[in-house]
């Protein structure tokens, strides 16, 4: 009976000990099973963080080539708004030189073009430095120097025969010899002023120039005659009541 006993602990001690083999084995198992696939997760996970640094470099060098793309965008747009700056400026320029130019052409058109003027109630065209010359020599007159003045007239004269200032320029140049006391002189040119322009309206005031410088040379007949003859033909004129207070004097 003993022995039976004995013999039925050893056999539950013999399974004990086979079913703590078999569990031990199942945990090593787990634990190996456990152990390799927290390596895989890691290897995984090595991997996933490798993948996603090379994403993060490639973003990281796409970013530096988008900055330095813009930054060659910004420089290039500089480069334009400058190069914009500099056309619209030489445009400028260009319609400034131009402007000028055309301004220049104009001016030298006008200075050989014909002008109308009138004078004396005439119109008459005449050339941009026959126009001048005679000015000048009208200015210089009234600057009080007969002599210049003379001179001027007589130069005039010479280089515009034909010009519709001629008469005047007789007229202005027998003031001119009057005041130098040529009187002579003066007479031939106040008559030449009348053998051009004898309806001038300053042929009364030449025929009473004349009768003064008669009246200077001593020949009082000359002046008396010349005086009549001025207020018959010119009798409403102011030249005419002058030679009437002249020819009062002269008896």
């Amino acid at each position: 009976m003993r022995a039976a006993v004995a013999a039925c602990c050893l056999a539950l001690a013999a399974g004990a000990a086979q079913a703590q083999l078999f569990a031990d084995d199942d945990a090593r198992k787990a634990i190996l099973d456990l152990r390799a696939r927290l390596a895989q997760a890691e290897e995984q996970s090595r991997a996933r963080d490798a993948e996603l640094n090379e994403q993060v470099q490639a973003l990281r060098r796409n970013l530096l080539d988008m900055n330095s793309q813009l930054e060659a965008v910004r420089a290039e747009a500089a480069r334009l708004r400058g190069s914009n700056e500099q056309l619209a400026r030489d445009v400028s320029e260009l319609q400034r030189r131009q402007r000028d130019l055309g301004q220049a052409v104009d001016d030298r058109l006008r200075k050989v073009e014909p002008q109308k003027v009138a004078l004396d109630g005439r119109e008459f065209n005449v050339d941009p430095d026959e126009k001048r010359q005679y000015e000048e020599a009208v200015a210089v007159l009234r600057s009080g120097d007969f002599d210049k003045a003379n001179q001027a007239f007589t130069v005039f004269l010479a280089r515009w025969p034909a010009s519709g200032y001629v008469p005047s320029a007789r007229y202005w140049q027998g003031n001119a010899l009057y005041g130098k006391r040529e009187y002579r002189e003066a007479i031939a040119a106040f008559r030449a002023f009348l053998a051009r322009a004898p309806d001038s309206e300053r042929a009364g005031e030449a025929m009473l120039a004349i009768a003064n410088s008669q009246a200077e040379m001593k020949d009082k007949p000359a002046a008396r005659k010349t005086l009549e003859d001025l207020i018959r033909a010119h009798p409403k004129s102011e030249a005419a009541v002058a030679a009437k207070e002249r020819l009062a004097a002269l008896k």
